[in-house]
């Protein structure tokens, strides 16, 4: 055991020291005193190790929180005013130029230059958008420029509203999240994440030890090498200021893991924290990585979002799962939603539970037509046709989306040529049907 945690200390160590490519995400109890104020006793600090890691010739995404709140301290707006949607909108709006002019000025004594990405969930979860997104902060790598990442609050409203337990949110609800799909669509070799606590703290899982996660006298387990259930029991509730937290943290951590880079989190108010973590010492929890989800495969598992989904019987799922087989018509028992060809669906059990994902040949209503004719091929006892699905398969651990990231596993769809002349036909001359009650997403 002790020769075993050495031989991931060292690894740790040596991931952390020789990343040439990291995303550091700042959370807002980081960035933000009090009263919602720049606490530039603590971005200081974090800003000098980022230039002094750039100018080592690393590439740096910083992921930023903090605009709302500079915002609300500005405009001298009580914190109850920011449960309202659209004063939390104009917050941001107010407070993205005071972000972007403070870290401007940091940076610029380092001769550091800056530029602002704001995203939407948009650009994850649509392909062409998201393959944009990496040229764009690869361009500015190249000018040596140090992209500032934050969602676009102003527009977009599907971080800061409230998300109901069990509802599949597009693409990101948080920036720890939105920290890793920027990890994972850069394909970067570690992801820090920045908070006011020293780590994932441990505790009795009952609670019986009198010690909340948040005690100070609570042990950091340092190293992780799978996020289990029991982990995130560890972690509950969202954070003071912030809309994220521990449990957020871990959902990120999974999926640098699945990309196959390290993950750590530390505290962003500990003096050289950042200098610490990249020279290899033991601070905060470290997520080793797991087995790699490549390219596409891995979008269509995180950041996609899901148009519809085919309902199947156990054998398929048996097939997909186990065997890493095809899905043919023959399993596939009916679809819900409407979708078009390339868009990304679900693919559910006979319980509604979601374990896998994959590319539509057709749109939802040529899906239809094709299962029509696996009923007629089947009564006259012939082979039916093609499946409605293709590609890259995720396969997912739960039934609410695919988050156990060191479980997760792929499946090439082996397409036949009756497949072809299928997706030929869904993709000539169809229109997509008008709805007049669309189901909700």
């Amino acid at each position: 055991m002790q020769e075993e945690n050495q031989r991931l200390n060292d690894e740790r160590e040596k991931r952390l020291r020789a990343a040439p490519r990291v995303v550091v995400k700042v959370g807002t109890t980081t960035v933000t005193g009090s009263e919602g104020d720049l606490c530039t006793e603590r971005i200081e600090p974090i800003a000098g190790s980022i230039a002094r890691l750039i100018n080592a010739g690393r590439q740096v995404v910083l992921v930023s929180s903090g605009a709302i709140g500079l915002g609300r301290s500005l405009l001298q707006l009580h914190p109850s005013r920011l449960h309202d949607l659209v004063t939390k909108q104009a917050c941001a709006a107010v407070g993205q130029s005071l972000l972007m002019d403070a870290y401007k000025s940091l940076f610029a004594s380092w001769g550091v230059k800056v530029a602002q990405v704001l995203l939407t969930e948009d650009d994850f979860s649509n392909w062409r958008r998201y393959s944009n997104l990496r040229h764009t902060i690869e361009k500015l790598f190249g000018f040596g420029v140090l992209p500032i990442v934050n969602e676009n609050d102003t527009v977009s409203t599907r971080e800061l509203e409230s998300v109901a337990p069990g509802t599949q949110f597009t693409a990101f609800s948080d920036n720890d999240r939105l920290a890793a799909l920027v990890m994972s669509g850069l394909a970067a070799d570690a992801l820090i994440l920045l908070t006011n606590v020293d780590g994932l703290l441990a505790r009795s899982p009952s609670g019986t030890d009198g010690r909340s996660n948040n005690d100070p006298l609570s042990e950091i387990i340092p190293l992780v090498t799978e996020v289990t259930g029991e982990l995130k029991n560890l972690a509950t509730g969202p954070s003071a200021s912030g809309r994220g937290g521990m449990v957020t943290k871990l959902e990120a951590a999974e999926i640098a893991m699945s990309c196959g880079g390290i993950a750590v989190i530390a505290n962003g108010h500990s003096p050289n924290i950042l200098d610490r973590v990249f020279a290899g010492d033991r601070v905060g929890t470290a997520f080793l990585p797991s087995k790699r989800i490549r390219g596409k495969r891995r979008w269509i598992a995180y950041a996609a979002e899901v148009r519809g989904r085919v309902v199947v019987d156990g054998g398929a799922e048996q097939a997909i799962t186990q065997r890493k087989g095809s899905l043919l018509a023959s399993g596939v028992l009916r679809v819900d939603g409407y979708f078009t060809p390339m868009d990304v669906i679900s693919i559910v059990d006979r319980h509604g539970r979601e374990f896998a994902r994959g590319l539509a040949n057709c749109a939802s209503h040529d899906t239809e037509e094709v299962l029509g004719k696996k009923i007629a091929r089947a009564n006259k006892g012939k082979r039916g046709p093609a499946s409605p699905v293709r590609g890259t398969i995720a396969i997912s651990s739960g039934g609410t989306g695919p988050k156990g990231a060191s479980r997760v596993a792929g499946a090439r769809q082996a397409l036949e040529s009756e497949s072809k002349r299928t997706v030929d036909g869904c993709r000539k001359g169809h229109r997509r049907p008008q709805l007049e009650n669309p189901p909700s997403k």
